[in-house]
């Protein structure tokens, strides 16, 4: 099976994104071959490390002629309020209407999925209070391919400043598949074309020390004045002697607000605390989504 990866993501974050899908794969597909194909649009903004990690990647126009069972398109950091003024917005488009066109499935991360729900009915983001952030459990809404055999309960990370309402996405055709109490919907799907697209607001394929890394990163940012408020604790992830350890160093960086605060973040220590308690749940939606990809193949063929 012939997937293609759009990586989007942050240059600090590129190997890890394409090292959890990857391995996310791998369990999924039982053993069956999954060759994976990396991309990234050119017009996400990059430092030279940047640029120097996704030159190994094939380029962006190497993917209109090739064949693909699947797509994947990550996320990106946003730098505009509007979707539409993003600079690589027009790749990105493109990218979607080829997917249609062109794949089996399609499976469209976090900000991506913001993006193909604008595309292709208009529906835009709507902004939260604050960024929600950390593990949410989620229950199954609807009886789809993508979440049989799957768990009652599905746990969630999600790391996020924006969210797509439920009655826009409904007044739309799409299909709720999996929803949290507290994060709002989690995954959904529409057909489009010969393509079953899967949005994803959440992360699946998060390691367990990602949500621990992204926040020591806003901490950081924090700290330097390059964000205002002091981030929100990651719901539903750390210990209780962590959640101890961490509250300590917010209150000193309220009266001390210093970057060297940053050396005594416990990342060591949180690291061998956290566990990822989602995989179980990542897996039986790629397993599905492989599977799904594999029964219409078949089926075409016959």
């Amino acid at each position: 099976m012939n997937i293609g990866l759009v990586n989007n993501m942050p240059d600090a974050a590129l190997d890890a994104t394409e090292r959890q899908f990857r391995a996310l794969l791998a369990a999924a597909s039982n053993g069956e071959p999954v060759h994976l194909t990396l991309y990234s649009l050119p017009e996400v903004p990059r430092s030279d490390f940047g640029r120097q990690q996704v030159a190994k990647y094939s380029a962006i126009d190497e993917l209109w002629t090739r064949r693909h069972d699947g797509l994947i398109v990550t996320g990106a950091e946003p730098k505009s309020a509007d979707l539409e003024d993003e600079p690589y917005w027009a790749s990105l488009t493109r990218v979607l209407d080829w997917a249609a066109a062109s794949t089996t499935s399609t499976i469209l991360s976090c900000l991506a999925a913001h993006a193909g729900a604008l595309h292709i009915d208009g529906i835009r983001r709507r902004p939260l209070g604050d960024k929600r952030f950390g593990v949410f459990e989620c229950v199954p809404v609807d009886e789809h391919p993508l979440t049989a055999s799957g768990p009652p309960r599905y746990r969630m990370p999600h790391s996020r400043w924006n969210e797509i309402p439920e009655e826009a996405l409904r007044a739309c055709g799409y299909r709720v598949l999996t929803r949290s109490t507290d994060a709002g919907v989690d995954a959904f799907v529409k057909q489009r074309r010969n393509s079953l697209f899967v949005f994803f607001q959440g992360h699946p394929e998060y390691d367990a020390v990602t949500l621990l890394l992204e926040y020591r990163r806003d901490v950081g940012r924090y700290l330097k004045n390059e964000r205002e408020t002091y981030p929100p604790t990651p719901r539903g992830y750390f210990d209780a002697e962590t959640e101890r350890a961490l509250i300590t160093l917010r209150e000193r960086a309220l009266v001390d607000r210093r970057e060297a605060l940053l050396a005594e973040f416990p990342t060591a220590a949180a690291s061998g605390r956290v566990t990822n308690n989602w995989r179980a749940g990542a897996e039986t939606l790629y397993r599905n989504w492989l599977a799904y990809i594999a029964a219409q193949t078949t089926a075409r063929c016959a």
